[in-house]
């Protein structure tokens, strides 16, 4: 999902604010850190707590506070549920629920210190509806939808508020290689642009609102969509 979590970078600094890039590779965040005046870039693989806390104080040492988080790391398959490997789903857990998990408790002392926060959990469209041939990935995000409706709960005192955000298929290595390697997209879905889902997610760090559906389909224009 590097293609999305760039352009995101992007759009968040054209509005203005002070995007902190993390990522497993370090070559490709040094290049966009240079590309936004020398953004923050610190490599980061999100599946370990520490480096996680590595991440946030260096934001903080920085910058002084956190004002918002996107979750996006994510992997995926596409197996049928008797070709689906056990170690390899046990990864998938941890890269795309716990990591979830770790990022929010991560951030969490610096957004309550700060008085509020906002935090964007990337979940997927495929959660809406059962596919064949599509489990695995689907049942990690699931947990995600769940983690993410619960912390909103949590954190409401704390006026952190969390969105959860189920994107289509979005044109990215990620998107693109679960599906093109010689099998066709499930049912017809058209990519989406990085672009457009960048949009949503800056449109959910500056709401805040509950949870957004990209529905599956054609882009259609934001304004219709807000």
């Amino acid at each position: 999902m590097w293609t999305s979590c760039g352009t995101t970078a992007r759009l968040l600094h054209e509005a203005g604010a002070r995007p902190v890039l993390a990522a497993r590779r370090a070559d490709r965040l040094e290049a966009l850190g240079k590309e936004l005046d020398d953004a923050l870039a610190v490599p980061t693989d999100v599946t370990d707590p520490a480096q996680l806390q590595a991440l946030i104080a260096a934001t903080v040492d920085r910058y002084g506070r956190v004002d918002g988080l996107v979750n996006n790391a994510g992997a995926g398959t596409f197996h049928r549920i008797d070709a689906i490997s056990p170690a390899g789903f046990l990864d998938m857990l941890n890269l795309n629920v716990v990591s979830v998990l770790s990022g929010i408790q991560a951030v969490l002392p610096h957004m309550r210190k700060a008085g509020g926060g906002r935090i964007v959990n990337v979940s997927s469209g495929s959660t809406r509806a059962p596919m064949p041939g599509n489990a695995a990935y689907p049942a990690t995000k699931c947990a995600v939808n769940r983690l993410s409706e619960v912390a909103r709960m949590d954190l409401a005192d704390d006026d952190i508020q969390v969105t959860l955000l189920l994107p289509s298929i979005t044109a990215t290595e990620f998107g693109d290689g679960m599906f093109l390697d010689g099998k066709p997209r499930p049912g017809g879905l058209i990519p989406h642009s990085p672009e457009y889902v960048a949009k949503f997610i800056v449109r959910a760090l500056r709401t805040g609102e509950e949870r957004i559906d990209i529905p599956h389909g054609p882009e259609q224009p934001m304004e219709s969509l807000l």
